[in-house]
């Protein structure tokens, strides 16, 4: 009989499959099989149950049902997302995204520190040398799935030879390097 539980989903043998699910207790669509189960509990003891309503095959734990989507993570749901920066940009107080938008929201966040820079570096006469983002990704403790959790944005910025801090700074260079290539021997 096990063996015809390797069977299972290969070619059009019918009777393989329905022997196989006699064997496993089940019989139809394993709907009359459930019935007579009492549902299982989740971890805040409420029936593990997916969004239709319909228990959760005895195979599947809360954290896979999470992670496919069959029940809704409540980590996901109430994430929120708050810039730390001093720029005025948008997220100074925290929000929720939605999650299938935050990728997008946090991209076009750190999109605003960008423009900032480019703003910052016109009004001091300055150039843009570099500018990046970087998205952070975690892994929700409750559901397993992957999520943007913030970003980075790293910019460079070169202003003209006449400002005082480039001024002074080429002064303390130069002030580092005499003496170095003295000749004693003279």
């Amino acid at each position: 009989m096990i063996g015809a539980v390797g069977r299972i989903g290969y070619g059009g043998n019918y009777g393989n499959v329905a022997a196989a699910m006699s064997y496993m207790g089940l019989s139809g669509s394993g709907e009359e099989a459930r019935k007579g189960e009492e549902v299982r509990k989740g971890s805040d003891g409420q029936p593990l149950v997916d969004k239709s309503g319909q228990p959760l095959p005895p195979t599947m734990d809360e954290r896979e049902a999470k992670r496919l989507g069959k029940i809704e993570c409540e980590s996901c749901k109430n994430r929120k997302y708050q810039d730390g920066s001093d720029e005025q940009v948008s997220f100074k107080s925290a929000a929720r995204i939605n999650p299938n938008a935050v990728e997008a929201k946090v991209r076009g966040h750190e999109q605003e520190h960008v423009a900032n820079a480019y703003d910052k570096a016109a009004q001091g006469g300055g150039k843009v040398l570099q500018a990046s983002v970087r998205l952070k990704y975690a892994i929700c403790p409750e559901c397993g799935r992957s999520y943007c959790a913030g970003g980075e944005t790293t910019t460079s910025i070169r202003y003209p030879k006449d400002d005082p801090y480039t001024k002074n700074h080429v002064s303390m260079g130069q002030e580092a390097f005499k003496g170095n290539h003295m000749d004693a021997a003279v």
